[in-house]
């Protein structure tokens, strides 16, 4: 007997190619972030082994690569961030390094002695 995820679509993605609908996602299946038990480890064509999350839709079953950049993202997700994003726009997503190099110049007043 087949599953109903038996003829899902599938598709490997990586934090460059994430989208504010997949990670939207993932943060409502995993709100607490993600354990062991929950990554699916597997060897892509190239023979490497992959570690990855996994989220479905109707029609489409995403295994986004694990990752220290998708943890962060995860852990300081807001949907207000992604408001003038369209949902499928890998750009939306920013790497969290490139975050905060951008918020280190906002702490100048703080830093000052008066």
């Amino acid at each position: 007997m087949k599953k109903r995820n038996d003829n899902l679509k599938r598709v490997i993605v990586d934090f460059k190619k994430l989208t504010p609908e997949i990670l939207a996602m993932l943060v409502e299946k995993y709100p607490d972030g993600y354990d062991d038990d929950q990554i699916i480890s597997f060897r892509n064509q190239h023979n490497e082994i992959i570690e990855a999350v996994e989220v479905t839709t109707e029609d489409t079953k995403y295994l986004v690569k694990v990752s220290t950049k998708l943890s962060v993202t995860m852990e300081n997700y807001d949907e207000d961030d992604y408001e003038d994003f369209d949902t499928n726009d890998p750009d939306a997503v920013q790497d969290p390094e490139m975050i905060d190099e951008d918020l280190e110049g906002d702490d100048d007043d703080e830093n000052n002695i008066n």
